[in-house]
């Protein structure tokens, strides 16, 4: 799956380009509309804090960084006196997991409340009112989507396509 991104003057447009890209077979849980706080969303599929927040990315950090402070206070804790060789391997294992699994917490935790970098870029066209559209596709229908909202829709300024989206949102 590929994400797209565009920008549409208002809602009107949206809920046009929503209902178009659900004749063409793209599910209503893979659209995403983000707009400025307060703007009347009607029923259009509103972005989640998945979407809006650096969440994902801010766990796969978190994962990482513990992970390896975790392997690096096993082998520490393995060097002191009373631990021998033989739990060597546990420690080590044991320290490593609890490392990631606090770190992706933390990370999650910090990643939640910071807005989304990929999303900076549209922050100024949000603010003065237009929508932004998210729209995960199949890698084979990218062309065949941004095509038929540029033909459809000039009003829409189609801003790119993220090479991979999350897993989760």
């Amino acid at each position: 799956m590929k994400r797209l991104y565009f920008l549409v003057p208002g809602v009107k447009s949206a809920r046009k380009i929503v209902d178009e890209l659900l004749v063409a077979r793209i599910e209503e849980r893979h659209i995403h509309v983000l707009a400025k706080r307060g703007t009347p969303m009607e029923d259009l599929p509103e972005a989640s804090l998945l979407q809006k927040s650096d969440f994902i990315p801010a766990v796969q950090r978190g994962l990482a960084l513990g992970g390896g402070v975790g392997t690096i206070a096993g082998l520490v804790a393995i060097s002191l006196p009373p631990a021998g060789p033989v739990i060597a391997g546990g420690i080590i294992l044991a320290s490593a997991l609890a490392g990631a699994g606090v770190g992706a917490w933390l990370g999650g935790m910090v990643g939640m409340n910071i807005g989304s970098t990929r999303l900076k870029q549209f922050e100024e066209a949000i603010e003065g009112g237009q929508f932004l559209m998210m729209v995960d596709v199949p890698k084979d229908r990218v062309e065949e989507i941004t095509e038929m909202i540029r033909r459809h829709h000039p009003e829409a300024d189609v801003r790119g396509v993220e090479p991979l989206i999350p897993a989760f949102p």
